[in-house]
């Protein structure tokens, strides 16, 4: 059974009898199966958008050695006695325990909120009727924050194809579409991980591990450098080895880590605004039309430079999503961006950041407390200007002039907008960072100028980051690990996972 790659240009509406057609024309063959290795839409032209597609064609009518199988994740067994606890059920200590427990270890997860069904009811609460959960929130809850977001699967990070690989598959085995596999910016959508979360979890339980919603690591026990034990909300947990896989998000948890002795460092994160379109006029600006057969909805990643050498840059694009309430705890406003597998919603939002370092915002070199109590007084000025959950907000136009919009402003956001003088609610470097990139990004997507600006985006990544070995292992610690977003060491979903595998086989391995 011989094989042969090759590239294929389609128009966006194919079906997959175009992709049969186009494979017997060029090889002659009747008896033939196929695989997409990977698609990509090619709109550097309008007026001819079409998928690129790279096709691995197998047959036995072609010559050659069959098509050689990518290598997987080699997971070993052995029975072992130790007990591990994994601090967070997202994308990083989700993986991690389910690597360890495939390896043969006692392992038990521990989450601050509850399952996904229940998170999904006190999520509805709090956009249909502003009642917040510090437990079940779009920061918190079973898999994490990515659990209800646009779902992107993708990331920079180099050396992660066979953890990506893995991951990929499990996503897809717990019900993702089969696409994710080969599309260059694949994504799942809240709604099909709501779906996937649930099933991932029911196949680590029937391995044999265990999850325990509605419990908060409060503390832990340490002796000599060893973790003896971890202290909960609901119990005491004895443990051979700890993996804290929190997210960026659990500033409780970062203080209580810092108090024993865990060091954090300051590194450069970003924040800004939120920056909303109606999507039908981005899909004109990317497209030249308005929609597009057999293409959900256009998307956009921009970025520039400064003179100073700091970046301005769109970052959690959700094509046809909307703004949510994200803050994790009472009384903070913050906003970020979710969307469905079909993105069909009427607008396009993403978060529109200036990269920045915490001395810059502190104006002197701070610790890591110290930056953790400035994004806290930060999140706490947006929520105290609206009283609430409703988020200050303009139009672009009138942030580009410094002044607070008039008039009623409309847009996904389910709590409403307040008119605001948003660029004085940021630091004066960032505000004018995000106005120069504004206008570059005005003269690259056509109407990038006519959208809204909204509320505070200070969720991009951690403005911290562990001191940890190779292996993830805390710096000081021989048990206590470190893991995932919350590290400082990944940004995303797959990033997180792969983070959260590698530190697993390391253990596993070690």
């Amino acid at each position: 059974m011989g094989y042969r790659k090759i590239q294929i240009k389609l128009p966006t509406n194919y079906t997959d009898d175009d992709i049969r057609k186009t494979i017997g024309k060029k090889f002659g063959l009747k008896d033939c199966s196929f695989v997409i290795d990977k698609k990509s839409l090619d709109a550097r032209k309008k007026d001819n958008i079409h998928w690129l597609l790279n096709i691995v064609v197998t047959s036995p009518h072609l010559g050659g050695d069959e098509y050689p199988a990518s290598g997987s994740l080699e997971i070993p067994y052995r029975k072992r006695d130790e007990k591990v606890v994994v601090a967070g059920s997202g994308p990083a200590g989700f993986f991690a325990a389910y690597v360890l427990q495939k390896g043969g270890f006692d392992v038990t997860i521990i989450e601050r909120g509850s399952e996904v069904d229940k998170r999904s009811d006190a999520i509805g609460m709090l956009d249909k009727q502003g009642i917040f959960s510090s437990h079940n929130n779009y920061a918190f809850g079973e898999g994490g924050a990515g659990t209800f977001s646009d779902g992107k699967l993708t990331s920079r990070s180099k050396h992660i194809s066979t953890e990506r690989q893995f991951f990929m598959k499990e996503y897809v085995d717990a019900g993702a579409p089969e696409e994710i596999l080969y599309m260059s910016y694949p994504h799942v959508g809240t709604d099909k991980l709501k779906i996937v979360v649930p099933n991932l979890r029911k196949k680590f339980i029937s391995l044999g591990g265990q999850i325990l919603f509605n419990t908060v690591l409060e503390d832990i026990n340490i002796k000599d450098g060893h973790v003896k034990s971890v202290r909960c909300s609901t119990d005491e947990l004895e443990a051979d080895h700890v993996m804290i896989a929190i997210g960026h998000s659990a500033y409780d948890t970062y203080r209580m880590l810092i108090g024993r002795g865990v060091h954090f460092n300051t590194k450069n994160f970003a924040i800004g605004h939120r920056i909303e379109h109606e999507q039908k006029l981005i899909n004109l600006a990317q497209w030249g039309r308005e929609s597009l057969p057999g293409v959900k909805a256009a998307e956009y990643r921009l970025a520039t430079k400064l003179e100073d050498g700091r970046g301005v840059y769109t970052f959690c694009m959700c094509p046809g999503g909307y703004v949510v309430p994200s803050a994790a705890f009472d009384e903070r406003s913050v906003v970020n961006g979710m969307s469905y597998y079909q993105r069909n919603g009427n607008f396009a939002n993403a978060g529109i950041v200036a990269g920045v370092h915490p001395d810059m915002l502190t104006g002197r070199t701070c610790s890591a407390i110290e930056i953790l109590d400035w994004m806290d007084q930060l999140e706490e000025k947006f929520y105290t200007f609206s009283g609430g959950l409703a988020v200050p907000a303009t139009r672009v136009s009138d942030y580009l002039k410094q002044k607070a919009s008039s008039g009623i402003l409309h847009g996904s956001y389910s709590r409403g907008l307040i008119p605001a003088k948003l660029s004085d609610m940021v630091p004066g470097f960032v505000s004018t960072a995000i106005i120069q990139g504004l206008k570059n990004f005005s003269t690259r997507v056509k109407g990038f100028d006519k959208g809204t600006l909204m509320g505070l985006e200070s969720k991009t990544s951690s403005p911290l980051q562990v001191a940890r070995e190779s292996d993830g292992r805390c710096t000081g610690f021989d048990n206590l690990y470190c893991i995932g977003e919350g590290s400082g060491f990944a940004g995303g979903i797959v990033s997180s996972a792969a983070d959260g595998i590698r530190c697993a086989m390391g253990l596993l391995t070690g």
